[in-house]
């Protein structure tokens, strides 16, 4: 316990370097930290590479794990665009001044030490380092063994940053990845002031389950998408492709399709061609089946009850046929993570429906769930899609990276 007790003390007093930085001061550390990594990539490549190569090529996660120079670049891009967003803190939420003479203000202020585990994306690692140092708070990040050398490295970056800014380095740590050290940091609520686990239901469960620090999920998804009868079934077609195909291992992929009887046959023979190309494995219940059968679709499996509500993060889905948007709806109440949902549809009355029943952090209209991003929404980066409903929900970013403070100013009074 004592490295990583040692990085505890070090991280509550860090809290008072970035809280005492001025607004300019952390917008400008994250444009000098966009230049450094930017000018180290091919260093980073390097260590990213050694990463890489204990990991199948036959595993979909590779492609989270992977920094080449185009996202090193988005890397760079997304600090500036978090440096050019207004400060969350400091915000004056309400202010008056009671019969007594007290005058009563409520504030934002930063939440303080933000203690974040997640696995195999070393580009979490940038961007809840922005995040935080931007919102004034300290971050201690625990990555995977996945990433080890990429986080390393980069948070090697950060620390560089900030020791040449003047700022403790320790405004921003890695934890060590190593199993024997979660509890400790679970449990550690004499420093840490919020732990957010971003990754596989399995470790948020976890981290819900064991933690003392106070925890702000940021759920798996098990996204489905809609296709009612009125639905533009090529468009349609293309959408689910889009969810499925562009990038199977994130949170906001397509994991299962509802089709409405009345165009399963039609369109299903129009999604079956683009999933073959994407090299798509189906599980379909027993109508879709059938249908995707008589297609000659090459990768089917009947679809056991386990693989609906199955987050595949793989080159996989499931298929249901339904009779109508309320049976939709009842399979999306009961298999869905609140992640991201979406119908397919040319009704508007349907849509509504869909849009105000169902309970998730984003639902969708016509639209892929692929969107589902705090870069996509305009909020620069994020820490991860909160699928709970307290603090945050949907992507959880800078302008949550706050609480709130009440500051009462006085001149002698006294409560009898």
């Amino acid at each position: 316990m004592e490295t990583i007790e040692n990085q505890l003390i070090n991280a509550k007093k860090a809290r008072y370097s970035i809280a005492s930085l001025s607004d300019n001061g952390r917008q400008e550390i994250l444009v000098l930290l966009a230049a450094a990594i930017l000018a180290q990539s091919a260093e980073i490549i390097a260590e990213n590479l050694k990463d890489l190569q204990k990991m199948p090529d036959t595993d979909p996660k590779k492609d989270r794990l992977l920094l080449n120079e185009a996202r090193i670049f988005a890397l760079a891009e997304s600090l500036k665009d978090v440096a050019a967003l207004p400060d969350p803190t400091n915000k004056i939420i309400s202010e008056q001044t009671m019969a007594n003479g007290l005058f009563i203000q409520k504030k934002t202020v930063a939440l303080g030490v933000v203690g974040v585990i997640y696995e195999s994306r070393p580009n979490v690692t940038i961007d809840v380092a922005s995040l935080c140092i931007r919102s004034g708070n300290v971050c201690l990040l625990r990555g995977g063994q996945d990433a080890y050398h990429t986080n390393l490295f980069l948070v090697s970056i950060i620390q560089e940053v900030l020791d040449r800014s003047g700022l403790d380095k320790n405004v921003v740590q890695q934890l060590p990845a190593e199993r024997k050290y979660i509890l400790d940091i679970l449990r550690a609520e004499k420093y840490i002031d919020v732990i957010i686990p971003r990754g596989s239901n399995e470790l948020i469960d976890f981290v819900r389950k064991n933690a003392l620090v106070p925890v702000i999920e940021t759920g798996a998804g098990v996204c489905h998408t809609y296709i009612e009868k009125t639905a533009k079934l090529t468009a349609g077609a293309e959408i689910v492709c889009n969810a499925k195909v562009s990038r199977p291992s994130v949170c906001n992929a397509l994991d299962t399709v509802l089709v409405d009887e009345e165009v399963a046959d039609d369109f299903l023979r129009l999604l079956s061609p683009l999933l073959v190309e994407g090299n798509v494995e189906i599980f379909a219940d027993e109508i879709a089946f059938r249908i995707l059968e008589k297609n000659n679709y090459p990768q089917l499996v009947l679809a056991a009850q386990e693989d609906f509500g199955r987050e595949f993060l793989d080159y996989k889905c499931s298929v249901k046929i339904v009779r109508n948007i309320g049976e939709a709806l009842a399979h999306i109440s009961e298999f869905s993570s609140k992640h991201s949902e979406a119908i397919i549809t040319e009704d508007p009355a349907q849509a509504e429906r869909f849009l105000e029943e169902v309970d998730a952090a984003v639902v969708y209209l016509n639209a892929s769930t692929r969107f589902t991003d705090g870069q996509v929404f305009g909020l620069g980066a994020e820490i991860g899609i909160s699928t709970q409903k307290l603090h945050a929900r949907g992507p959880f970013a800078l302008e949550k990276l706050v609480t709130e403070k009440w500051i009462v100013r006085g001149a002698g009074q006294t409560r009898n």
